[in-house]
């Protein structure tokens, strides 16, 4: 599963497996979604109680499962972590936030164009500007500083949370959440979703997949590995949607979305510029969280927090549009953004003091 023929080939089954999840009950356009499912959970413990969206979600067991496991037997699992953790939780929720406005991480956002919805182009023309402002802020030396070896029982904990969400799921006790109608009602069978989390999990652990690396690689370095795998995912769902009749091409009546390109651009914006910022893509924090990384973690659980503000706080946008909530927030995250990228880059912070220097 290395090079170029590796990644493609990767993409290509979780475009497949994606699409499957749909076959077998998973909401259209839905094979896997970070931030929806993450929102789910969030929602099947109670940390919201926005009836449509509660269920513990297999798939993203599955993905943290499958990559500890997988790091484990090739001597790849490492605990380490203390790099700017509460910078790191507020980035976590301030990309949920941006997320949720388009109503999808950058998984779905491809995986929603292979489905036919138009509305993700908007979506990943922002994401690829926030991916760019994100790049200007490395070039200038952007960092949240270096992380510590830590104690590896550190980096067991997530994985161990995650074994102790599936036996919650699997004896559904009176104080978990299930959803009876919305897209949170609508699943997979819980073998089949977490078989297909376990094996994306190995997958992208492998390869290292990252929605946002392969645009910031290629930026930077003009690097397009990670690229081909993001490409080979449209192609392989478009063509798994076309197969099974799930394809609807339009902007209008696509499952779980909406209309307003302003704002499904802006949402992404915040999530590709947040994303860098962390080091990964949602999906990316989760595979790194299974290999032991603790600052990806404290990002999950910002995540995690972040869906619980967006449904409490009226955040997070539905198929009629984005909420005036949510574009409030939305300012709110451009501004947090700003400040924790300028700060953080060396070479900005040190021109900005040369300056006051000189004129004092």
């Amino acid at each position: 599963m290395k090079g170029k023929k590796g990644i493609i080939l990767a993409g290509g089954l979780i475009g497949i497996i994606s699409v499957l999840l749909v076959y077998f009950g998973n909401p259209a356009n839905m094979g896997f979604c970070i931030a929806c499912f993450l929102r789910d959970i969030a929602g099947g413990i109670g940390l919201h109680r926005a009836a449509v969206v509660q269920y513990i979600r297999p798939e993203v067991i599955g993905l943290v499962l499958g990559a500890f496991f997988i790091s484990l037997k090739n001597k790849e699992f490492e605990s380490k972590g203390g790099s700017a953790p509460f910078a790191r939780f507020m980035l976590g929720i301030v990309v949920m936030i941006g997320a949720l406005i388009f109503l999808g991480c950058p998984l779905r956002m491809v995986l929603r164009l292979g489905g036919g919805d138009l509305n993700a182009i908007f979506g990943i023309v922002g994401f690829i500007f926030g991916i760019f402002i994100g790049v200007q802020f490395l070039n200038k030396g952007f960092s949240l500083k270096r992380n510590y070896k830590m104690p590896k029982i550190e980096g067991y904990i997530f994985p161990a949370v995650n074994i102790g969400f599936l036996a919650l799921l699997l004896a559904a006790p009176t104080f978990i959440f299930f959803s009876e109608e919305g897209p949170g009602s609508f699943a997979a069978p819980i073998i089949i979703s977490l078989a297909a989390g376990l094996i994306v999990g190995v997958l992208a652990q492998k390869t290292r997949l990252c929605m946002v690396g392969g645009t910031r690689d290629m930026i930077l370095f003009g690097d397009n590995y990670l690229l081909l795998g993001f490409i080979s995912i449209i192609v392989t769902s478009f063509i798994a949607n076309f197969a099974f009749g799930f394809f609807n091409l339009g902007f209008e009546g696509q499952p779980v979305a909406h209309t307003d390109g302003l704002w499904n651009f802006l949402g992404m914006v915040i999530v590709g510029w947040g994303s860098v910022l962390l080091g990964g893509c949602p999906l990316r924090q989760l595979i790194l969280s299974g290999e032991g990384n603790i600052d990806s973690v404290i990002s999950v659980m910002g995540m995690l927090v972040g869906a619980a503000i967006c449904h409490n706080f009226g955040l997070a946008s539905s198929p009629a549009g984005t909420t005036p909530n949510g574009k409030v927030a939305a300012i709110i995250c451009f501004v947090f953004l700003g400040v924790i990228s300028y700060f953080n880059s060396d070479s900005l912070v040190k021109d900005d003091h040369k300056e006051k220097e000189m004129v004092s």
